[in-house]
C-alpha cells in the first residue's frame, strides 16, 4: 500500500465519522420532538458504512501488474446510507395537554435515548482521532523520508 493510498483510507474514515457525529448531534438535538418537517414523529438515524470497492480501471491495473493483492489492501470507508430506526419503540407520555396528544392523552416522542447517542458520539470521537492519528503518522514518515538525504 503507498503512502498517499494510507492517507486517502484515513480521510475516508474521517469523513465517514464526521457524518455519523453530524447524525448524532442531529439526533440529539430532536430527543424531545414530537413531529419533523413532515407531521411524523422523528426516527432516530443511524449511518452504514461500508468498504469502498476498488473500479474495474484499478483491479485491471493491479491484476495485470501482480504487484498486490486485493486481501492486503484496504481502499477506505464510505456510507452506503441512512436509515431511520424502526426497531426501538417510540416514547409514549401521558399529557393530555400538550398538543400534539391523542385521543386517549399520550403524546409520542421519538426514539432517541440521549445516553445511547453519547455514547455512539463518544465512540465516532475516538474513531475520528484514531483516523487523524494514522494520517499524522503517515505524514511524519514521508517527511522523515524526505529528510534521509540531508
Amino acid at each position: 500500500m503507498s503512502f498517499m493510498s494510507s492517507m486517502n483510507v484515513s480521510a475516508s474514515g474521517m469523513s465517514a465519522q464526521q457524518l455519523r457525529m453530524d447524525l448524532i448531534s442531529q439526533n440529539i438535538a430532536n430527543a424531545n420532538t414530537t413531529r419533523d418537517e413532515n407531521g411524523e414523529v422523528y426516527r432516530r438515524k443511524t449511518v452504514v458504512f461500508s468498504e469502498k470497492q476498488d473500479t474495474f480501471s484499478n483491479a485491471l491495473v493491479t491484476a495485470t501488474s501482480g504487484s498486490r493483492t486485493k486481501s492486503t489492501t484496504g481502499n477506505g470507508v464510505k456510507v452506503t446510507s441512512i436509515v431511520e430506526d424502526h426497531v426501538t419503540a417510540m416514547n409514549q407520555v401521558y399529557d393530555p395537554s400538550h398538543p400534539d396528544a391523542d385521543e386517549d392523552g399520550y403524546v409520542t416522542y421519538s426514539n432517541v435515548n440521549t445516553v445511547t447517542e453519547m455514547t455512539n458520539l463518544i465512540d465516532a470521537s475516538r474513531s475520528y482521532e484514531a483516523n487523524v492519528t494514522a494520517f499524522n503518522a503517515t505524514k511524519n514518515m514521508l517527511l522523515k523520508g524526505l529528510e534521509v538525504g540531508k
